[in-house]
């Protein structure tokens, strides 16, 4: 089976504690905890394969239980998995987050056999399973920040990589200087947040349309920025930056709300969608899966 996109990243477990009580440092409040299939790239796969697009996971999955289980999901719903790197020696990783009704509490991501594994999880772009580097990989590609500094770079300049729609997303805030490498790529659509949209331009921003200006101006090709329940941009050089304001829902859950915009955005690219409509199309569905509801 040829796959519509190939999400390149991570694919774990998630284990998130949410509660519907505001939560500070050492609070020990009533709530559920749920264990889910997770990480950047399985998030933005799982919503692809909600808008009938079928993904192929290019990732690192332990051969020890967690994995099996994980695999095994990940077919349930339609995932390619054929091209996983499943280590004997690396355990699956695995995502820690707790949820309050004031947001995200906090979060740890253990991705470190996704690190260990390296340039390994993409050897089926390099060995004619989906490519090679005089024929390399044509269509969409969505990457996720969890990769190493090092294999970011590489991918910046690999030929593996030269006619690839690219779609970036950092991991997190705290891996967002990681996407350096790949800010100017010249077929790269990076998504992030306003946080993420500082770290990268090393200033201060109070709107997603500021932060979106800066990055152009540091040399990505189109970006956009999410800014919450604000204002969000996208932005396009020689084209401009236009913004559009996501509709107003009761927040029930954050994990996963940026890669629902991602996924959502790629879709309505590939059906041809004006910018103005992808974005609206991208804030409703991110909307619509805080709310608690599947966006569809």
């Amino acid at each position: 089976m040829t796959p519509d996109i190939l999400c390149i990243g991570s694919v774990l477990w998630d284990i998130i504690g949410r509660s519907p009580v505001a939560m500070r440092l050492g609070s020990d409040v009533p709530g559920r905890i749920t264990r889910l299939p997770g990480g950047v790239a399985m998030n933005i796969a799982m919503t692809l394969a909600r808008f009938g697009l079928t993904p192929a996971l290019l990732s690192a999955v332990g051969q020890d239980a967690e994995g099996e289980e994980l695999v095994a999901a990940c077919a349930r719903m339609g995932l390619i998995t054929d091209l996983l790197y499943r280590s004997e020696d690396l355990p699956t990783d695995i995502y820690m987050a707790v949820e309050g009704a004031n947001g995200l509490i906090a979060a740890i991501a253990d991705a470190h056999s996704l690190e260990a594994a390296s340039d390994k999880i993409l050897r089926p772009l390099a060995d004619g399973r989906l490519g090679s580097e005089a024929m390399p990989w044509v269509g969409m590609m969505a990457l996720d920040g969890n990769l190493t500094v090092a294999l970011l770079s590489e991918i910046a300049t690999s030929p593996l990589f030269a006619r690839a729609d690219l779609r970036v997303a950092p991991a997190s805030p705290g891996k967002a200087e990681r996407l350096l490498p790949l800010l100017a790529h010249p077929t790269a659509t990076l998504y992030v947040n306003l946080e993420e949209a500082s770290l990268l331009c090393k200033a201060q921003f109070d709107t997603a349309a500021e932060a979106a200006e800066a990055l152009l101006a540091r040399g990505a090709s189109q970006v956009l920025v999410t800014n919450g329940g604000q204002a969000c941009a996208e932005g396009r050089r020689s084209a401009g930056v236009i913004t559009d304001t996501p509709p107003p829902v009761m927040v029930t859950r954050i994990t996963g709300a940026g890669d629902t915009f991602m996924a959502a955005h790629i879709v309505a690219e590939r059906k041809g969608a004006d910018r103005a409509t992808a974005l609206a199309s991208a804030l409703r569905a991110a909307a619509t899966y805080v709310s608690g509801e599947h966006a569809s």
